[in-house]
């Protein structure tokens, strides 16, 4: 593989989501003393070549007074961040045979050198594990790196570069340091610090059950946003591979991991002043957006009608879809957002229409302006949209607690478990009109003619009526199912 003044090893490049190959080859010449670095290289990998010459000087090896070329293969493909500097130490140490080149075989390189020689943990180490145990090589990262400990077997922990002066058995297999494990976070708001505002806590639990969007609308103060962040407290924890999925993407966005380690689902919650591209996805380099850091969980847009319109509009396609898929000038990139929408808003820009404690003021121009931000084709993807009013002032000032999110979470795994063994014997693609009551059907029928709803709007007042039957452990969908699937129903039309 290699001769004198020459080395190839291994290493990565982050795209995306997903991590590529990338080979590293050093060619010694003579010629003025210096590195120079070729193959598409960002300013960040430029500054390798300082970073690389004083790690390599403080690890105890030396820079004989030679030419290198450094190659990063393949030559099209843009290279960035700081990911390649173990990888380029590693190569200029062989090629100037201060080890040997089988110390490269089988090992992927990954991570960012301090100056005195120390290996740093970089983004994305899920995605480079992964491709490592694709590829059938050993990672080589930081023995700080946050990875899940199921990633232990294929991953190689290095803390100085002076390690590498020994034998390749000097690099061990991570077994614990630095390795996330699974446990429980405390401190997660319950629904049971939530006063009197039950109605929204049973439109909370058909939302966890069904997994569908929600909508509160209500004057300030009135407990929307504490509802919102109890929703996580009633769902399911993740699969191993959903957890996987999340970690992925969070790893790549450089986001903590100890949450999804422990089984808990993601909750973002974006200001309202983000731009589309924050929300999205993009930047240099493509970084994903907050709807796929909440893949697999929740995304929460409180005050949802001062978000701008065109940044609310690019949630529709995520919405059905479950990918985002952007277009650069060097290609496209998708991600996936697999996610739960929950959004809280105002009726009016005061915040009190409607409430029987405050005059509104706002004019019904303004009020029809404010309700109309959210716009209707985002509105017809909400499944639930429930009336958050002001809790009764008694009921706050005693401390009353309603349901908590234990018995509400027993309610939403029960649910769970009826709805697998209402499908053992489907495939999952279950026609419409199958599973209803005949009162329910006609029920349905007679509704939807009168509210004008779309095939859109039919089809998701069917899925919570379907959601509430689950509740209930009915395996045909009653008439009452369909009533209260419609008292849920966005308040546009479909």
């Amino acid at each position: 593989m290699s001769s004198s003044g020459t080395a190839v090893v291994t290493a990565a490049s982050l795209r995306g989501v997903e991590a590529q190959l990338v080979t590293v080859e050093v060619s010694l010449s003579g010629g003025l003393p210096g590195l120079d670095v070729v193959g598409m290289p960002d300013s960040a990998v430029l500054e390798a070549r300082s970073r690389v010459r004083c790690a390599i000087r403080a690890s105890g090896f030396t820079l004989p007074r030679a030419h290198a070329t450094i190659n990063l293969a393949p030559s099209e493909l843009r290279k960035s961040g700081t990911a390649y500097d173990l990888a380029i130490a590693v190569a200029l140490l062989i090629a100037t045979s201060q080890l040997p080149q089988t110390i490269a075989d089988g090992l992927l390189f990954v991570g960012e050198l301090a100056l005195d020689g120390s290996v740093c943990p970089v983004r994305g180490d899920m995605a480079y594990a992964m491709l490592a145990q694709e590829v059938n090589l050993d990672l080589v990262v930081s023995a700080e790196s946050p990875l899940p400990g199921g990633w232990a077997e294929h991953v190689r922990g290095i803390r100085h570069l002076a390690q590498l002066k020994g034998r390749q058995d000097s690099l061990v297999h991570l077994t614990g340091h630095g390795l996330l494990t699974s446990g429980v976070l405390t401190g997660m708001p319950d629904f049971g610090d939530v006063a009197d505002q039950e109605l929204a806590k049973r439109a909370m639990t058909i939302a966890a059950v069904g997994r569908h969007g929600v909508l509160m609308v209500g004057p300030p103060g009135s407990g929307k946003t504490m509802l919102a962040r109890c929703l996580p407290s009633i769902l399911t924890p993740l699969s191993d591979e959903e957890a996987a999925s999340a970690m992925l993407i969070h790893s790549v966005a450089g986001q903590p991991l100890e949450r999804l380690a422990s089984g808990l689902r993601p909750f973002r919650a974006p200001h309202h002043s983000i731009s589309t591209g924050g929300l999205v996805g993009g930047g240099r380099p493509v970084l994903p957006g907050e709807i796929s850091l909440a893949h697999q969980g929740v995304l929460f847009l409180d005050e949802l009608p001062e978000f701008p319109r065109g940044t609310l509009q690019a949630l529709r396609q995520p919405l059905e879809d479950h990918v985002v898929r952007i277009v650069r000038v060097d290609g496209a990139y998708s991600f996936p957002c697999d996610f739960q929408l929950v959004a809280a808003a105002n009726p009016c820009p005061c915040g009190h229409l409607g409430d029987p404690g405050h005059e509104c003021t706002c004019p019904p121009s303004r009020i029809a302006s404010y309700q109309s931000r959210i716009g209707g084709p985002l509105m017809d993807r909400i499944d639930v949209v429930v009336d958050v009013p002001r809790p009764e002032t008694s009921k706050v000032i005693d401390g009353v607690t309603g349901e908590t999110s234990e018995s509400m979470a027993r309610r939403v795994e029960a649910a769970r478990e009826f709805r697998a063994w209402r499908m053992r014997d489907t495939d999952g693609a279950v026609p419409l009109g199958e599973g209803l009551e005949p009162r329910a059907r006609e029920a349905l029928e007679s509704l939807s003619r009168g509210l004008a709803l779309g095939g859109r709007g039919i089809v998701r007042v069917a899925r919570v009526a379907r959601t509430i039957a689950d509740l209930s452990g009915h395996e045909l969908v009653s008439e009452d199912d369909v009533v209260e699937a419609l008292a849920f129903r966005p308040r546009a039309k479909g």
